[in-house]
């Protein structure tokens, strides 16, 4: 069970509060609660949890005994557990980190402050259950570590030679299917290929780093020419045979947060990329990434297409009702836009003015679709709508994106010279007609 947590208090009023401020915190938590030890226990021998509060004092057992049953049992003795007290004196901390504790909430801080405390304690220890590609011709040897692997909530995949890993890390890279966080393979495989052409396979022909996708390694030599040999083929770590489930454990969690730093780390770099090249007003992307991206995607498929589309008389609307207001009405057109092109790119170009690059044949019905939308839009109160340009790759042959650009801003002033809340296109020859005229189905 991935992103829960079990709460184990005997007040029910209690875990009704503690249970909303986790909801409000993290909402997309599962959450079961317990009144006692003994249920509690129950359900742990059943499920995995992320996390375990407990209060001291239950009513069929002490809360460090209940800890160090946790620490005992099968699926959920590496999840931490979270003691919530409001008298845990220093000699009580100290017997606690020895059942296995891993930290205190005081009771005293508030209800109000546990939800963002376990908010940010997950933040900081994440549940660390991965999808592990495990290679191991010894189906003996494979089966008991498997089995301990799924109990810590492990996915495993398992295969028994190099050929049918490489097999299946191709087809997750082609195929864009679900991909492993971990890989653990024998480095003395019996097949033609071993552990260590396994590795060179990742590192050197899929070039995957060390970060990206980890290796460990299992072998039953432990001679130093051996550890080595596994560390300059790119294993992350190694584990000597017969394998121990605390060493093997710890061993994977270790290397599954090297995995999870990266990916947050990757995601991170997304997000930064993200905020860099979208507009902060109207959720659009900015003009610095129509001029980079903007011809790549034009070109990107047949039948592309440009269009420019231009607020009627905003400046009234600003000198009118204010800029807040001018402001709100830019934010309502720039989420119409994403949402009517989210198969095409928007951008903000400037002031009033968007660019939408799109592709295929209805775009002219499409503009005239938005144009009778901006007129519905209504947005804060005021009537607002717009003028639009358009011109097509395939009218203006080996033209690029800012040659393009210039024939719809000539459609575009055709439409303000016609009255406004229009949507003309310069097609063929340069000569300009109105999108109804043009659509082609």
């Amino acid at each position: 069970m991935g992103n829960s947590i079990m709460l184990v208090d005997s007040s029910s009023a209690a875990r009704e509060v503690l249970t909303r401020r986790l909801q409000i915190a993290m909402p997309e938590i599962i959450i079961t609660s317990c009144a006692s030890a003994t249920k509690a226990l129950e359900l742990i021998e059943q499920d995995r949890y992320s996390l375990i509060t407990t209060a001291l004092l239950l009513p069929d057992m002490d809360g460090l005994d209940f800890c160090r049953s946790i620490r005992s049992s099968k699926r959920n003795r590496y999840t931490p557990v979270i003691v919530v007290s409001s008298d845990a004196d220093q000699r009580l901390l100290h017997e606690g980190f020895n059942a296995g504790v891993t930290d205190y909430f005081d009771k005293a801080l508030g209800f109000k402050a546990f939800g963002q405390f376990i908010k940010s304690f997950m933040e900081r220890n994440p549940d660390l259950c991965g999808r592990i590609l495990y290679i191991e011709d010894s189906m003996t040897a494979a089966t008991v570590t498997r089995q301990i692997m799924e109990q810590h909530g492990m996915e495993v995949l398992h295969v028994t030679s190099v050929e049918e890993a490489q097999s299946l890390l191709e087809s997750a890279r082609t195929q864009r299917a679900k991909g492993f966080d971990l890989v653990i393979t024998d480095f003395h495989l019996k097949g033609e290929m071993t552990g260590g052409d396994l590795l060179y396979f990742l590192r050197v022909r899929m070039h995957y780093s060390q970060q990206e996708l980890p290796v460990l390694v299992t072998t039953g030599n432990d001679e130093t020419h051996t550890q080595v040999e596994v560390f300059n083929a790119g294993a992350n770590d190694f584990v000597i045979k017969p394998l121990v489930e605390e060493v093997v454990m710890a061993r994977i969690r270790s290397l599954l947060l090297v995995k999870y730093q990266y990916d947050a780390l990757l995601r991170q770099t997304v997000d930064m990329e993200r905020i860099a090249t979208t507009d902060a007003l109207t959720g659009t992307r900015n003009r610095r990434y129509l001029v980079d991206e903007g011809q790549r995607f034009l070109s990107s498929i047949e039948n592309g297409w440009v269009l420019i589309i231009d607020l009627d008389h905003f400046k009234r609307i600003n000198d009118t009702n204010g800029h807040l207001m001018g402001d709100k009405v830019l934010m309502a057109l720039g989420r119409l836009l994403n949402r009517r092109f989210n198969d095409g790119l928007p951008a903000r170009f400037g002031g009033e003015e968007f660019v939408v690059i799109a592709h295929g044949p209805e775009i002219p019905a499409r503009a005239e679709d938005l144009r009778m939308a901006v007129e519905k839009l209504n947005p804060v109160g005021i009537g607002v709508t717009v003028s639009i340009g358009l011109a097509c790759v395939d009218d203006h042959p080996g033209d690029d994106l800012n040659t393009l650009l210039g024939h719809a801003d000539k459609a575009l002033y055709a439409a303000k010279n016609a009255g406004r809340n229009q949507a003309f296109v310069n097609s063929r020859g340069d000569s300009v007609k109105t999108a109804a005229q043009e659509i082609r189905f």
